[in-house]
């Protein structure tokens, strides 16, 4: 049975202008994702990978084309996507707990105070989001007090607790050793799987994600290439969207390297571990 499609890209074009001039991100660019389905977001920085967020989210405007999130154009405060942004706008000595931060992604979109009965409603919602990600016991941590791997759970439980059904998380590894990512993606995985959550999730290394992902999406040159990891991460496929030769190596283990001269900013240690 086919799963149906939640996120749709029609012939979108994105860009930013700077002045009279614009710089066009991506153009062109077609592919649809369905309910379900844990999406990697690929990519040499600077490439467009944090603009598709910003088109997702409602924060950013096609040129040209067509982008529909549950059907409809994206729209600014959709309770239906939960984010995790790469950078977190808080004080990291900031004696607040834990639990706090988490009430934010029910509260922390309105004016003023909860009622009594509201503000309970809320924590009981809170605690369940950190216990889904297993982090019931920081509630009361000061944030201060926390790991990288913890934060990181910490911002998950955030963005769980209104329920969404996509979940969009940019550069959540980014901070974590090589064995904190892959026990964080297999979090993730159970998570998305156990609450029926579509999973975009952007990163520069792959090999974490390769036990979890359905598909990819690889933001280079202007172009996007869009797939199973397999049909992506080739050297025909990486060679045609950078326009230049790339060369993909997998070792005995299934670990990719991409490497090539034109790859920029992304290199080769990007995609290496």
């Amino acid at each position: 049975m086919k799963k149906e499609n939640i996120i749709t890209v029609n012939n979108l074009s994105a860009g930013y202008f700077l002045g009279k001039s614009k710089r066009m991100v991506f153009e062109q660019t077609s592919f649809a994702i369905a309910k379900g389905e844990f999406v990697g977001i690929l990519g040499p920085n600077g490439a467009g990978k944090t603009t598709l967020f910003k088109l997702l989210l409602g924060l950013l405007k096609p040129i040209s084309g067509e982008i529909t999130v549950f059907g409809r154009k994206p729209q600014c405060d959709n309770d239906r996507i939960g984010y995790v942004p790469q950078h977190h706008s808080f004080d990291a000595e900031l004696r607040i707990e834990a639990l706090e931060i988490v009430k934010l992604g029910t509260s922390g979109k309105r004016l003023g105070f909860s009622l009594p009965a509201q503000s309970k409603k809320e924590t009981k919602a809170s605690l369940k989001a950190l216990d889904i990600v297993g982090a019931q016991e920081l509630a009361h941590r000061s944030l201060s007090t926390l790991s990288g791997g913890e934060l990181q759970r910490i911002f998950l439980a955030q963005a769980l607790v209104g329920n969404p059904q996509i979940l969009l998380l940019d550069e959540p590894l980014a901070s974590l050793d090589i064995r904190r990512e892959s026990e964080f993606v297999k979090l993730i995985k159970d998570v998305a799987t156990s609450q029926n959550i579509t999973v975009l999730l952007i990163a520069h290394n792959i090999n974490p994600l390769l036990s979890a992902l359905d598909r990819v999406v690889y933001v280079a040159n202007g172009h996007v290439a869009v797939g199973d990891p397999g049909d992506v991460l080739n050297s025909e496929a990486l060679t045609k969207l950078y326009n230049s030769p790339v060369e993909v190596l997998r070792d005995s283990r299934g670990r990719f390297a991409i490497v090539g001269g034109e790859v920029g900013e992304e290199g080769a240690h990007h995609h290496e571990h």
